[in-house]
């Protein structure tokens, strides 16, 4: 279906850039470019699944965590609910500061990736030769980091098939830890991790104050 449309807007362009198909087809056809054609499809396929697929697929499972549990649904209304109440104006807009102040949103969207993950694995590649635990792994082979076995770890959470967003409480996360890579990690770690939380808390606002 890319590309379809790619072929397409290569036979018809248009006169100014309007999304990201233009920018990709400006790219291709400048002289010092070491972008392909089918890099560029490439990349436009896994930019489609990491913005899109992930979040709503976070939704969808933080809305069956809302009607199992209905505790969780009543204090996340009763926070969004004083944040509204809270404006000058009901009508308005959510702002980056209310944005901030949502504590139990964010507990809540901690434990939803936690048992989601989205990401069941992350890639890397050692630069040097590494003893692990008896294993010795070769400089230049491939890792997959299984992030599920983390997450799911007994040891290091509480009952952890457990929705339990309760077990975020006091805790900042400004990044990947050790235990929670739910977003990757080092210097990969997701690009777009922020802005996953801004949709899903956003989600999570207009769904438990319009909705009933």
């Amino acid at each position: 279906m890319l590309k379809r449309m790619l072929e397409e807007r290569k036979s018809q362009p248009r006169k100014e850039q309007s999304d990201f198909f233009d920018y990709v087809l400006e790219e291709l056809q400048s002289k010092d470019t070491i972008l392909t054609e089918g890099i560029a499809l490439d990349l436009m396929f896994v930019l489609l699944f990491v913005s899109f697929e992930t979040t709503s697929w976070a939704i969808t499972l933080a809305i069956k965590f809302l009607h199992e549990h209905p505790q969780a649904l009543k204090e996340l209304k009763e926070e969004h609910e004083a944040i509204i109440r809270r404006r000058e104006n009901a009508s308005y807009g959510l702002t980056w500061q209310e944005y901030k102040s949502m504590k139990f949103t964010f507990q809540f969207i901690n434990e939803t990736v936690r048992l989601a993950n989205i990401a069941p694995a992350l890639f890397r590649k050692t630069l040097k030769e590494i003893n692990f635990k008896g294993y010795t792994i070769p400089a230049g082979w491939a890792i997959m980091v299984y992030s599920q076995a983390v997450h799911l770890n007994p040891a290091k959470y509480e009952d952890p098939l457990q929705f339990n967003p309760w077990r975020w409480e006091g805790i900042e996360l400004n990044g990947a830890t050790r235990n929670f890579m739910a977003f990757g990690g080092g210097i990969r770690y997701c690009i777009g991790a922020d802005f996953a939380k801004v949709q899903m808390a956003v989600f999570l606002h207009c769904f438990v104050t319009k909705y009933k």
